[in-house]
């Protein structure tokens, strides 16, 4: 499940190589023989505050893959968090093992004593694999923990709000591309209907567009073309498909030098994380092809505003998705921004990210 982004020379692949390509702060390995927990946590900058992101399981094929993977997610939240205006740097967690199995109370409470063990540098939540039931566990041994049920006070479930910030940013890119930020009639196909994806479906079928499914769960995609009369489209012909907008929110790197080249739409504006590859060559591509790219970093990060919503306090949905309803502005000027420069919009999303991580890193100099 390796979201690949090259962010580094492919010789380079040791450890200590990656670290310091993708500046890095920490990497912390957790091991329980008494639980079999195999748990990596990776800090990447912490300049805005402590490092928030969540936390996923997955059977990785091997540790370096898993290492790989929680290098580039953690990078990703440190830009996540920064553009969207948080003060909080960005890290990531991810557990090695099989989540249907192996996760009890004993297991995440052991994660939970590791995450306390880093003393408030990094805050977990939910990601791929986690549920609320398991945060709870977790926050059973530390404070450093969000995304707790509504019912304990917390966020709960923070996908709708993903999904709601995720459709503001498809509706900026359309007025991008055609003028208007309507998607009534629009062709989106969305490539994974989790629970993401599933929100977004729902919000776009109430604007009338004309929605394709694609998942590898049968019986996901059965539900949801049910439930909202989307068409199912399966396998690799989603990217043959005539479409206005394509929509990833599954897996990361399905933007790559086959796909890029088949796409037929206007605009991409997805869900899932490090959907380009390679930033600089496929944001290029879909540059000279005139395919609009709504930042995925930007327009996802719904989901991180509901959940630091809930760890500064008094937490109120309301006012997470207040929050979340300033990405269809940053990304109208994004994509106009770096129109005017011609780049890629990730690239645009990337440099203003890393501003404002420059400018409050001197400010806090000052003290």
């Amino acid at each position: 499940m390796v979201e690949v982004n090259e962010v580094m020379p492919r010789e380079k692949t040791g450890v200590f190589d990656q670290i310091e390509a993708m500046e890095h702060e920490q990497l912390v390995v957790c091991y329980d023989k008494a639980t079999g927990l195999k748990a990596i946590v990776a800090i990447h900058n912490t300049t805005l505050g402590p490092a928030l992101g969540g936390t996923r399981m997955w059977q990785y094929k091997n540790e370096q893959e898993a290492i790989t993977d929680v290098l580039r997610l953690s990078r990703g939240m440190t830009f996540k968090n920064a553009i969207s205006g948080l003060n909080l740097g960005g890290g990531k967690a991810v557990i090695i093992g099989d989540a249907q199995t192996q996760k009890t109370e004993a297991f995440m409470r052991r994660f939970g004593r590791f995450i306390n063990g880093l003393g408030g540098r990094y805050v977990t939540a939910e990601d791929v694999n986690i549920r609320t039931s398991d945060i709870e566990y977790i926050a059973m041994e530390t404070r450093y923990v969000s995304g707790l049920p509504e019912i304990m006070g917390g966020g709960g479930d923070p996908s709708p709000v993903t999904a709601y910030s995720t459709y503001l940013g498809m509706k900026a890119a359309a007025k991008k591309a055609w003028g208007n930020d309507s998607l009534r009639g629009k062709r989106v196909l969305v490539q994974g209907v989790g629970q993401v994806g599933s929100h977004l479906v729902e919000r776009l079928r109430h604007e009338d567009a004309q929605v394709f499914i694609s998942d590898i769960s049968e019986e996901r995609l059965r539900q949801v073309a049910n439930r909202f009369g989307a068409e199912v489209v399966m396998g690799d012909a989603i990217y043959d498909l005539d479409l206005d907008i394509y929509s990833p929110c599954a897996l990361g790197a399905t933007l790559n030098d086959d796909t890029v080249s088949r796409l037929k739409c206007q605009v991409i504006a997805g869900a899932a994380n490090n959907q380009l590859k390679d930033e600089k060559k496929h944001g290029q591509m879909l540059v000279e092809r005139g395919i609009i790219y709504a930042p995925d970093f930007l327009i996802n990060s719904g989901g991180v505003i509901n959940v630091a919503a809930e760890y500064e306090g008094n937490y109120q949905r309301e006012r997470a998705y207040q929050k979340a309803e300033k990405v269809y502005d940053i990304c109208l000027n994004i994509l106009n921004e770096a129109e005017a420069k011609n780049i890629g919009p990730q690239e645009a999303a990337m440099q203003m990210a890393l501003k404002r991580i420059q400018e409050v890193g001197r400010v806090k100099l000052s003290y």
